[in-house]
């Protein structure tokens, strides 16, 4: 009796949506008491997409459409839709229900998965475990409206933040392992250091006092020190020797200087390491995928090529997670 294959996934298509709204850290200097030297010197930003009527769910959709339009798969073929948010349309019903509904994928279930700027790293390591246990084909969408979100009196995290969303298309048709390596990790001991829509327990019987704000918090210093002393940690221990052999580097674009520090201290060029947040700030859930869907749609990545990748996610929970793939 011969032996049965092993089912493994492939990225048959990558794409994105962004709100044509730009806001350049200039726009940003007449409604807050700021600058673009101070931004851009600190972090490496130089505007972002603001939505002006999308919310998160009309740009995942987006995303989908375009996903199926460009690998040819028909929405009823679907087996799943995750979608990596933390900032949903609803609670309930998730916003890979809103897609699953708007494309009409009749098919497919569909959840939202709350990890962050870690999100995108996450459902794809999920959407793998799907194809390699049965399903045929899949969207994972990283999307965000962070500008819903954010404290615009607070110019310390307004200006970091922007929306947009991004996502892949896995099939069933791989012929070698997407994912070689992968780390998924969390501390929530630390998750206050990252906060977001906190909802105070409030009912007939009880009213809630706490004073927290449901608006997105973040202690800055905490999260930085968290990134270049664990998060590094975690991926030299991931890699060990192979950190040479990876074509490039998809970080979580949350800051330039990060980026910078993590570049030196795994030893590599800085031009392994692609960058886009000059371009689109912090989009949390969406800023991994957008970065895979810019260097595939500029040929930089070609799907198929086999080309190594490592893609790394981290922030609210506290969370990370690595991966370790070949396109």
């Amino acid at each position: 009796m011969s032996e049965e294959m092993e089912t493994y996934a492939k990225i048959e298509a990558t794409a994105s949506c962004l709100p044509e709204k730009i806001i350049t850290n200039d726009d940003l200097a007449k409604i807050m008491d700021t600058s673009d030297e101070w931004i851009s010197s600190r972090t490496g930003i130089k505007e972002r997409r603001i939505s002006t009527g999308e919310n998160t769910s009309d740009l995942c959709t987006t995303v989908a459409q375009k996903l199926l339009a460009a690998s040819g798969v028909a929405a009823e073929e679907l087996d799943f839709i995750l979608v990596a948010t933390m900032s949903p349309d609803y609670q309930c019903p998730s916003t890979a229900c809103l897609v699953q509904g708007r494309i009409g994928a009749i098919k497919a279930f569909a959840f939202d998965l709350a990890a962050a700027c870690s999100g995108f790293v996450y459902a794809l390591a999920m959407g793998e475990k799907l194809i390699r246990t049965g399903a045929k084909r899949g969207i994972v969408i990283g999307g965000e409206v962070l500008s819903k979100v954010v404290d615009w009196q607070d110019r310390s995290t307004a200006v970091l933040f922007g929306d947009g969303a991004a996502g892949v298309l896995l099939s069933d048709t791989g012929t070698y392992p997407l994912i070689e390596k992968e780390v998924l990790a969390a501390d929530g001991t630390r998750g206050d250091s990252l906060t977001s829509g906190y909802r105070a327990l409030e009912n007939p019987y009880y009213q809630e006092d706490s004073g927290q704000t449901s608006a997105l918090t973040m202690d800055g210093r905490e999260i930085f020190d968290f990134v270049i002393r664990d998060v590094v940690k975690s991926l030299q221990a991931m890699l060990g020797d192979e950190a040479q052999d990876i074509d490039y580097f998809l970080l979580h674009q949350a800051n330039a200087r990060i980026l910078e520090k993590v570049a030196r201290k795994l030893k590599l060029p800085q031009e392994r390491f692609l960058q886009n947040m000059n371009h689109y700030g912090n989009t949390s859930a969406a800023t991994v995928p957008l970065l895979l869907d810019e260097a595939v749609q500029a040929g930089q990545l070609r799907l198929g090529s086999r080309q190594k990748l490592v893609l790394s996610g981290f922030g609210g929970g506290l969370t990370w997670g690595h991966l370790v793939i070949r396109l």
